[in-house]
């Protein structure tokens, strides 16, 4: 026997171990979440995903700019996307999509993303069993088997779109095993000693445009909550983590639209409109709206900060969320668009619900 047929016999007899855990821990445990279920099994969620490879699970070729235009073939669907701690859920059609090598960007109406297939490494279509019959999915993940976006089928969606998408991309590789990587670690901040905090402030208060602050991040190699830290204080201030409650609270009652930003590595998912149905299910705080549900775990919010950037259009003004690792898991706007002013509404509802630290 060769040594790539022993290292596939490996991985097959690895496949059998892991899928008969996942068996007994569906039958024990039979409503938890998939990303739930790996993290307590010890492994990622792309391994329990390719079990079922061969067996209404197809394997995709990583053909990413294909596999995005075929997005836009399937008409109505839900778009997911996630980090731990929050869940973005989006009902609508991939349309204007552009893809080039470094990002690629879907501009439609209801789904609105901005995407970095450099972060995607494996995809999966797949054929998942409900009461309600089969529900097709396509759904993306990075080396580490860490889920970056999700899109499933729904009631308008073209199911033969779904199938020729699937048939196009099939990988030659069905095998029910999955290699992944171990995730990178998060690259610590520099010392606050070593940043140029009076140019940095200095360059903050001459953006232009909200879209150059990452690269101001990244010309000034600052972390981005080290960034509010170090910000100016009439930039940036930590507020109470009751506040993102209030916010959402407040907007529905106010009928005031609001922009909600989710994202991971691979991927941001954005709302834009109004929020509706706010709606506690056990630690989850969640909008219910027809085409818009958000799940944000609020005891996974360790801080929250009101951030003001300039720009050509006035100042603007975000409500940024943080978890316990420091990485940015929501991020709230009121509604607007490039040449228009903020919101006073926004403006007043984010004073009147922000109490300083």
């Amino acid at each position: 026997m060769s040594s790539t047929d022993t290292l596939r016999e490996e991985r097959l007899q690895a496949a059998d171990a892991l899928r008969a855990r996942w068996h007994a821990f569906r039958e024990e445990q039979p409503k938890v979440r998939i990303r739930d279920a790996a993290a307590t099994l010890g492994v990622s969620e792309a391994e329990l995903v390719a079990l079922d490879c061969g067996a209404g699970t197809m394997r995709l070729e990583p053909r990413w700019e294909e596999l995005l235009h075929g997005f836009g073939t399937l008409g109505e669907v839900t778009a997911i996307t996630r980090n731990e701690s929050v869940v973005h859920e989006k009902h609508g059609r991939y349309e204007k999509i552009e893809v080039d090598p470094a990002h690629a960007l879907v501009l439609g109406e209801a789904i609105d993303l901005r995407l970095f297939p450099r972060v995607w490494a494996k995809a999966f279509a797949v054929t998942s069993r409900t009461k309600d019959g089969d529900r097709q999915s396509f759904q993306v993940f990075d080396r580490s088997g860490t889920a970056i976006h999700k899109v499933f089928a729904k009631e308008g969606s073209d199911v033969a779109a779904f199938e020729r998408l699937r048939a196009a991309l099939a990988a030659a590789d069905q095998y029910a095993a999955e290699a992944t990587e171990a995730a990178a670690p998060a690259t610590p901040d520099r010392p606050d000693a070593e940043i140029d905090v009076a140019g940095f402030r200095a360059a903050w208060a001459a953006l232009a445009d909200t879209h150059d602050f990452f690269p101001l991040l990244r010309r000034f190699r600052v972390g981005r909550r080290q960034a509010l830290r170090l910000a100016d204080p009439e930039m940036a201030w930590a507020v109470q983590t009751g506040g993102v409650r209030r916010v959402l609270e407040q907007a529905a009652a106010r009928q005031v639209p609001i922009m909600v930003f989710v994202g991971n590595p691979g991927a941001i998912q954005i709302h834009t409109g109004p929020v509706e149905r706010i709606q506690d299910v056990g630690p989850w705080l969640n909008v219910l709206d027809p085409g818009f549900n958000l799940h944000l775990r609020e005891d996974h919010v360790a801080g929250a900060w009101v951030v003001r950037k300039p720009s050509v259009d006035g100042i603007v003004t975000s409500l940024e969320v943080f978890d316990t690792a420091g990485e940015m898991i929501v991020q709230f706007f009121g509604k607007r668009k490039p040449g228009i002013p903020e919101r006073e509404d926004w403006r007043t509802l984010v004073a009147e619900t922000q109490e300083k630290l």
